[in-house]
C-alpha cells in the first residue's frame, strides 16, 4: 500500500455536520478537533521570538539545551530519572512520527502493528502506509507472533482512559515476548481529572516500575501541543531505548526531518516553566466541569474520560444520529467510528473552546435535556 492507496481523510465526512451547526442562531461550538485556542504563554512566544536568526541549518538530533531540557522534564514531571541526552530526540509534532514509526523501524508486510481499540486513526495509517496489518486490541494476551510494534495510548485518545503501572508492565512484558517495539503515546498525560489520577501522576511507560529499570525496547512519545498551546510550533519529542533513537535519527537525518531552531528554543522555555501548564490545565478544568454535567443532562453517558482532553460520550444510538442531533444545536463532534469500528455509538468532544463557547453549549443542551 502506498499515500495513493489511503482512504478518504475522515474529518471530511463532517463538513455537512459542520454547515447544519453554523446555522445556529448563536453560531456553532466547534467541539470536534482537539486544536488549542487559548494563547501560546508569553514566556515561549518570546523565546521563539529571541531565536529567530536562524541562518544555519538545524540539527535532527537537537541541541544539547533542548535534550537536556527533555531529559530533565522527564524527571520532574513524569518520574522518569534514568534517562540521558542519548535516550531522547525531538519530533516535528507527534503525529508525523505516529505515522512514520513503522516506516523508520523497518516494518513492512507480514508484520503486525497492534494499537488501541478506541483509537487515534494514524496507528492504523502508519501501519498500512507499509503493507503492515493493523491489529486492535487492548488485552496483551491477544497480541499475536509476528507484531513488531505496539502502540498504547494513556490517557487515551478519544476515550481518556488511563493505564496504571500494573497493566503497563504487563504490556511491556507481552511486547519483550514477541520481540516487539513498544511505544507509549502519552501527549495527554498532564490531564488527569477523575478518580486517583485527580492526585496521582499518571505513569510513563519508561516509568521504573514499568521497565524495571530497563528501557530495552521501550518508547514514550510526547507533544507539547496541548500542555502548552503550541500545536502550531509542531514541538514533540521521543524517548527511551537509546539504541532504537539512535537508528530513529539515523534515518530522519537520512529524511531531513529538523525541528526548526527557533522551535528548539521555545520548547525549552515551555519544558523548564511548570506554571502555565498549571494554569492551562485549570482552564481546561474549568470548561470540563461545566460541559460534562450539561452533557449528562442533555441523555448522554460518559464513559472513561477520566484523564484528556475530551469527553467520551454515548447515548446508546448510532454516532452519527448522535452528530446531527448536537449539530442541530449548534455544537460539532467527532463520530465514533472513526476511532474504529468497536464504538458505533460514541461521540467525542474536546475541551479546546472558550469559556464563552462552552457556556453556550451547557446552555443549549440544558435546554435540549
Amino acid at each position: 500500500m502506498g499515500v495513493a492507496d489511503l482512504a478518504d481523510y475522515p474529518w471530511d465526512a463532517v463538513a455537512p455536520y459542520a454547515e447544519r451547526a453554523r446555522a445556529h442562531v448563536d453560531g456553532i461550538v466547534d467541539l470536534s478537533i482537539g486544536s488549542p485556542v487559548d494563547p501560546t504563554p508569553a514566556v515561549i512566544a518570546r523565546a521563539l521570538s529571541d531565536a529567530t536568526d536562524a541562518h544555519a541549518y538545524p540539527q535532527t538530533l537537537g541541541t544539547p539545551a533542548l535534550r537536556e531540557a527533555i531529559v530533565a522534564w522527564y524527571a520532574r514531571r513524569r518520574g522518569v530519572s534514568a534517562l540521558t541526552p542519548a535516550n531522547v530526540l525531538p519530533t516535528i509534532g507527534s503525529k508525523e512520527l505516529v505515522a512514520l514509526l513503522p516506516l523508520l523501524l523497518g516494518i513492512g508486510p507480514g508484520d503486525t502493528v497492534v494499537h488501541p481499540r478506541a483509537a487515534y486513526p494514524t496507528y492504523e495509517v502508519g501501519a498500512r502506509l507499509v503493507g503492515a496489518t493493523p491489529f486492535a486490541s487492548d488485552d496483551p494476551s491477544e497480541w499475536p507472533e509476528g507484531t513488531r510494534l505496539v502502540w498504547l495510548n494513556s490517557p487515551g485518545n478519544p476515550d481518556g482512559r488511563v493505564l496504571d503501572a500494573a497493566l503497563l508492565r504487563t504490556a511491556v512484558g507481552r511486547a519483550r515476548e514477541l520481540g516487539a517495539v513498544l511505544a507509549g503515546d502519552e501527549c495527554y498525560a498532564e490531564l488527569g481529572w477523575d478518580g486517583r489520577w485527580a492526585d496521582e501522576a499518571i505513569p510513563s511507560v519508561l516509568d521504573s516500575r514499568v521497565t524495571g529499570g530497563d528501557v530495552r525496547g521501550v518508547l514514550s512519545v510526547y507533544s507539547l501541543s496541548k500542555q502548552s498551546n503550541l500545536a502550531g510550533y509542531r514541538a514533540a519529542f521521543l524517548a527511551g531505548d537509546p539504541e532504537i533513537v539512535a537508528r530513529l535519527l539515523t534515518a530522519r537525518k537520512h529524511l531531513g526531518l529538523m525541528l526548526p531552531a527557533p522551535v528548539q528554543t521555545a520548547m525549552i522555555a515551555a519544558l523548564t516553566d511548570d506554571e502555565h501548564v498549571a494554569s492551562q490545565k485549570e482552564r481546561y478544568r474549568r470548561r470540563r466541569d461545566v460541559l460534562r454535567p450539561a452533557l449528562q443532562e442533555a441523555g448522554f453517558r460518559i464513559d472513561h474520560s477520566e484523564a484528556g482532553l475530551y469527553l467520551w460520550a454515548t447515548e446508546s444510538r448510532d454516532a452519527w444520529e448522535s452528530v446531527g442531533r448536537l449539530a442541530d444545536l449548534g455544537i460539532l463532534s467527532g463520530p465514533g467510528h472513526f476511532y474504529g469500528p468497536h464504538f458505533p455509538e460514541h461521540v467525542r468532544l474536546s475541551l479546546t473552546a472558550t469559556d464563552e463557547r462552552i457556556a453556550a453549549a451547557a446552555e443549549r443542551l440544558r435546554s435540549a435535556g
